[in-house]
């Protein structure tokens, strides 16, 4: 069954948004069937999700270039597989037998490789399209949801490789346990189009053409589809697991109605035969399977309550992982995962479901014991380092619902351990739009900690806006609990300064917080030996 789709209309009035139709940077809806593919360059090659797509294409056999502005933890990677990639955005960068340009949402049209693309007639497509073509002819199981998406798909990946398939993925972060963050197999095989490091091996399925990456494997692809954008609407899945519907990515959507629209539109985009997995403790997600089942989608649900299809029976945490007694549609079954937190005994019994549904005649203790052996995907609550007594945690939380479930389990940790520690807080937001739509909701969330630091709004894709800045959010709260520091240099030393041994220390945020965590285990360092 084929992954690429023509966006199609919501059941509801509101009309989706999408960053697939053709505008000022892209060109065209959907990867090019017209003619053979056997070169790609990519714009912000070094971004997580764009790179995902110049892996797929370096192992589908076809020459990838790339650019970007900076350096990154993909492109050393990407370049030792045979990528050719310039740290700049230049036309030149562009070669003459470029055969199709891959932007994200945050390229913009004034570009120079996107300009001198549209000048030389190659076509330029959204990285969701990318992806579709790339996986064009496997059974999709995407991922889609406000929450857990990353970690929901590399547990489906996972499943399916215990039932012993070997799924393609691609993925939008790093995920230790799948070795990249995208890849056709678990094994990745090079063909001489590519560096040729991994042995030389030629992949049959993969000669370097459009047609032929199209005729690929039929092992299935497990994605993770972006609502962010409506690019997810590239996607025709036929297993789509929504972990969660709430407000967010209103600087696309503008309004609730039209981010809700576009999963309706996306649901309706299932294949026949295929099926929609949703969780039945999130009232977005469960009010959305109710709208697709009155249109004839087959729905799945899954969660805590006793009309679930894949219920969660127990569950009991411990220091090797969780153990769970699951209800499923299969009889009773008792798993071990090696990941905390309810949320992620949810993702599991999505990725579950999902994953059956997507291969029926899959074992479930097999797709159980691959989920077993998780453990989790980067930046969700990664431990930096402890330094005197004092634990620094790194974690992509960026939405005051992620905030909030990130600190409660932080607080259940510092309690469980008895020493009298508290929970302290760095906060970066990520984007000056939903700083300003959420800035009470960020700023309810971050009151629970001992005490928050708020440090500048990350910009990402946006422009500065000078209206909203930390105060943003801080200015929601009374006293010296929730306070706005200038940049990283003021996190390090308040930090040092108001940590004491048992304390936990949050770093939070999907911008570059990550690089100010060594700063703090380094201020925290000197500030043991002083104490």
């Amino acid at each position: 069954m084929s992954s690429a789709a023509v966006p199609t209309g919501p059941s509801t009035q509101r009309a989706p948004r999408t960053i697939l139709r053709p505008g000022g940077v892209i060109s065209q809806p959907a990867w090019p069937t017209d003619r053979p593919i056997r070169s790609v360059h990519v714009i912000r090659i070094g971004g997580a999700g764009m790179s995902a797509v110049g892996r797929l294409a370096l192992e589908a056999g076809l020459r990838v270039s790339g650019s970007d502005s900076q350096d990154g933890q993909f492109i050393a990677p990407l370049r030792e597989a045979g990528a050719r990639i310039t740290l700049a955005f230049d036309a030149a960068s562009l070669s003459d037998d470029v055969d199709v340009v891959v932007v994200s949402t945050a390229v913009r049209a004034d570009n120079p490789e996107v300009i001198a693309a549209r000048e030389r007639g190659i076509p330029v497509i959204h990285r969701a399209a990318a992806l579709a073509g790339l996986l064009a002819g496997r059974d999709l199981v995407a991922v889609a949801g406000t929450h857990g998406k990353t970690s929901t798909t590399g547990m489906a990946v996972m499943a399916l490789r215990g039932a012993g398939l070997d799924p393609a993925w691609a993925l939008g972060a790093a995920v230790p346990d799948l070795g990249r963050n995208a890849g056709f197999r678990a094994d990745p095989v090079l063909t001489a189009s590519g560096s040729g490091t991994s042995g030389g091996t030629e992949r049959s399925d993969a000669p370097g053409t459009a047609h032929a990456v199209r005729g690929g494997s039929t092992a299935p692809a497990v994605i993770e589809a972006d609502e962010s954008d409506g690019s997810f609407l590239a996607f025709a899945p036929r297993s789509l697991v929504v972990t969660n519907l709430e407000p967010d990515h209103l600087d696309f959507h503008s309004d609730e109605e039209t981010l809700t629209a576009a999963f309706d539109a996306l649901t309706g985009q299932i294949v026949p035969g295929g099926q929609l997995v949703v969780c039945d403790d999130d009232p977005g997600a469960r009010a959305l399977g109710a709208r697709a089942a009155q249109r004839g989608v087959a729905v799945t649900s899954y969660g805590t309550g006793a009309d679930c299809d894949w219920q969660v029976l127990s569950e009991t945490g411990g220091a090797g992982g969780t153990q769970l007694e699951l209800g499923t549609p299969r009889g009773t079954l008792r798993t071990t995962l090696s990941v905390a937190g309810h949320h992620n005994v949810l993702n599991a019994l999505g990725a579950l479901a999902a994953s059956a549904a997507a291969v029926a005649d899959a074992e479930l203790s097999a797709l159980a014991s691959g989920l077993s052996v998780f453990t989790g995907a980067s930046r969700r609550f990664d431990v930096a380092g402890t330094v005197g007594g004092i634990t620094v945690v790194d974690d992509y939380a960026h939405h005051p619902r992620e905030v909030a479930a990130t600190i409660a389990a932080a607080r259940g940790i510092v309690e469980d351990q008895g020493r009298g520690g508290r929970v302290l807080v760095v906060f970066q937001p990520h984007l000056f739009s939903r700083t300003r739509d959420f800035a009470a909701d960020f700023a309810t969330a971050l009151a629970a900690a001992d005490r928050t630091w708020v440090m500048p709004v990350y910009a990402a894709r946006e422009d500065p806006d000078p209206r909203i800045d930390a105060r943003t959010i801080t200015d929601h709260v009374t006293g010296e609990a929730v306070l706005p520091v200038a940049g990283p240099e003021q996190v390090a030393a308040a930090v040092r300064d108001a940590a004491a041994p048992g304390d936990l220390v949050l770093m939070l945020g999907a911008g570059d917080i990550v690089e100010t965590t060594p700063s703090v285990l380094a201020a925290l360092d000197d500030g043991a030996e002083e104490r």
